[in-house]
């Protein structure tokens, strides 16, 4: 996919995010990896309904501006995401609602922040990981990812939102609003005893699609 075309679908997908209610007023960013190793990522205090392709911020290699406006503060973040996870070719951060909440809540185990709900939870996020608290923009977000070791493609900031990689723009999207979704459904069920998916069940799944989940996860 050409660099124009690239430009053009973060704008559009952002739009739609934005427009859904998933990330409120200049919240969120999004970034993608270029074939020469630069990337292009969103501006800072740009909101995600209104993005312009032309003022994309375009970074080199060593993510250092080349062009465009000011990028999101969160460079470090997504920075870590793309060392550890060979494979990521995109980021996705919001502020959803329900996710965010799910961050916050005491029970929340962080090497497992949601139980296996659903097929589609395991199949496009695989586990999250919950993050500590960290302001944002703080260059110690990288560190904490980093300590992840690239087990985990979907991971909770708390009080803060969520942030998702993928091999392709698209599929980051798809699994952020799945996470969404589930994090929705793990509220909307909290104190109900329901029915998760057995371990046999996980298993089927991570057998029958190639699923690589982290050796933690809930019972």
């Amino acid at each position: 996919m050409s660099e124009t075309r690239i430009r053009e679908e973060i704008c559009r997908l952002g739009r739609s995010l934005f427009e859904r209610g998933l990330t409120p007023g200049s919240s969120g960013n999004i970034s993608v990896k270029l074939d020469d190793g630069g990337w292009l990522v969103t501006p800072t205090n740009a909101s995600l309904g209104s993005l312009d392709p032309a003022r994309m911020s375009r970074l080199g290699p060593d993510g250092r501006l080349v062009s465009g406006d000011a990028p999101t503060k969160e460079v470090p973040l997504h920075t870590a995401l793309y060392q550890t996870r060979g494979a990521a070719r995109a980021v996705v951060h919001l502020h959803s609602t329900h996710s965010v909440a799910l961050s916050m809540l005491p029970e929340i185990d962080p090497r497992a922040a949601l139980p296996p709900m659903t097929p589609y939870y395991l199949m496009k996020c695989g586990q999250t990981a919950l993050l500590p608290y960290y302001r944002p923009g703080d260059p110690a977000v990288a560190d904490a990812i980093k300590g992840l070791a690239g087990k985990y493609s979907s991971v909770l900031l708390a009080n803060h939102g969520p942030v998702v990689s993928g091999d392709t723009l698209e599929a980051a999207v798809f699994a952020m609003e799945e996470l969404e979704e589930t994090a929705k459904l793990y509220l909307l069920l909290r104190g109900l005893n329901p029915r998760y998916l057995s371990p046999a069940q996980v298993e089927d799944l991570t057998k029958t699609f190639g699923l690589t989940l982290p050796e933690h996860g809930h019972s």
